[in-house]
């Protein structure tokens, strides 16, 4: 059974950080990646992986604030968020990829559950 459980969210003022961890099991993927969706919005890209690190991206709102990374013996994506600011509220959800590198939410074949992250100001 292939699972993908979140962790590591919760409340932080703007300005902090958070960091989010992502335990893949029952398979590996070729891509790994975090999105979010705040109420009443469509989910958005926020950063995607590389299985061997080397590649990744990240969406317009996140650049130079977010950082990805994976550590394939874990199987684990982590996702490191500083400069938090109140739009950054949401629910991340981590998502893998079977083959293929995508931004686009409904080509990833697996899904957390999710995790809240409320950043206030």
């Amino acid at each position: 059974q292939v699972q993908l459980v979140e962790s590591g969210g919760g409340l932080v003022q703007a300005g902090g950080s958070l960091r989010l961890s992502c335990v893949a099991s029952g398979r590996t993927f070729s891509n790994m990646a975090w999105f979010r969706q705040a109420p009443g919005k469509d989910r958005e890209f926020v950063a995607r992986i590389t299985r061997s690190g080397g590649s990744t991206s990240y969406g317009d709102s996140v650049k130079g604030r977010f950082t990805i990374s994976r550590d394939n013996v874990k199987n684990t994506v982590y996702l490191q968020m500083n400069g938090l600011k109140p739009e950054d509220t949401a629910v991340y959800y981590c998502a893998g990829k079977a083959a293929g590198y995508s931004d686009n939410a409904p080509s990833y074949d697996y899904w957390g559950q999710g995790t809240q992250v409320t950043v206030s100001s």
